[in-house]
């Protein structure tokens, strides 16, 4: 399945320890895009919405590489109430899940935006 999505090769925002990680586009009422960084490029990611939600605690998506369940997403707001997915991803390679949120750009991008956590030490 070929992906139509700007590359954006893990793009440092200035000033804060956060960075664009993945881009991807609206597909229907999911999307579809990648996730780049220095080590890896992976392509063909889905959010696919989730058909049954009992609950808040169920995610709105569930993520999808092929055949894959890699993860999952539930809608959430900023304090001035911008829409965005909350996202948690995992594999059994990583040391632990991954963290970030997809928010909308102008013109109808989507940023996949990782922050990396604070050293408890304060540096």
């Amino acid at each position: 399945m070929a992906i139509e999505a700007t590359v954006v090769a893990a793009r440092y925002k200035p000033g804060d320890r956060t960075m664009i990680i993945g881009s991807f586009k609206k597909v229907g009422e999911g999307y579809e895009g990648e996730i780049v960084t220095l080590t890896q490029k992976i392509r063909g990611i889905r959010f696919v919405p989730e058909a049954s939600r009992a609950s808040d605690n169920v995610p709105n998506f569930r993520i999808q590489i092929g055949k894959l369940e890699a993860g999952a997403a539930w809608i959430k707001h900023t304090t001035d109430w911008r829409e965005y997915l909350s996202v948690k991803l995992d594999d059994p390679t990583l040391p632990g899940p991954i963290f970030a949120s997809l928010f909308e750009e102008e013109g109808g991008a989507y940023n996949l935006i990782w922050s990396r956590q604070r050293p408890r030490n304060g540096d």
